[in-house]
């Protein structure tokens, strides 16, 4: 069982992250699927996505659940049956998942230099902090692009702008917090954001700010 890494955040959050060693029938084994899930299973085509699925459905076993505690709202964001917040991540060979008590979200993305061929596209407020970042420019991005995807997860609303809506503030890699906000339709909310790295991929997780945490 490739249990990568356990993360406890704080007393009410915590998150799973699994390597995905197995085959597809090997994963399928101990896990039960509602009908919805099987379909969806089914029909993909890539391997490695039904893998990532199952890798799921056995982290959600190490946080307690099975497949039938987990449903999904009309955005596509995942809830849990007991009010629990979850979100869910896969890239590659890594998946994973964060449950808390609190709004949260995940986001696993691979260290790829053409991010900056597409950095246009989501950064905008962070243009002059990542300008300076000649030497480590290609994980910069990557934290910016998972900060954003994890806090669009845990905002759940269609029509929220990567480029326009979500703004990371400017960090160092040595120190793996960061701050974000979103600014949709007047209301301004504020998030803290934690990253890691591990075999040239980046995790990054945000939820609600307290200025406690710090």
């Amino acid at each position: 069982m490739p249990l990568y890494k356990t993360i406890a955040v704080d007393p009410n959050t915590n998150v799973w992250i699994w390597k995905i060693e197995e085959s597809y029938e090997n994963l399928c084994q101990g896990i039960s699927l509602t009908e919805h899930c099987q379909q969806r299973v089914t029909r993909m085509k890539s391997d490695i996505h039904k893998r990532g699925f199952m890798s799921i459905r056995h982290l959600l076993a190490l946080a307690g659940y099975t497949d039938f505690d987990l449903f999904y709202d009309d955005f596509g964001k995942p809830h849990l049956q007991d009010g629990k917040y979850i979100s869910i991540t896969h890239s590659f060979e890594f998946a994973g998942i964060i449950v808390s008590s609190v709004p949260v979200g995940i986001d696993i993305e691979k260290q790829r230099e053409k991010i900056d061929k597409i950095a246009h596209k989501f950064i905008d407020s962070e243009k002059e902090f990542v300008a300076t970042q000649t030497e480590h420019k290609v994980r910069v991005l990557t934290v910016i692009w998972g900060a954003k995807e994890a806090l669009y997860k845990l905002y759940g609303t269609a029509g929220l702008s990567f480029e326009q809506h979500i703004h990371i503030m400017p960090f160092e890699l040595p120190m793996p917090f960061t701050y974000g906000t979103i600014d949709y339709k007047g209301v301004i909310d504020h998030y803290d954001i934690t990253f890691t790295e591990f075999e040239g991929f980046t995790c990054v997780y945000a939820q609600p700010y307290v200025s406690y945490n710090r």
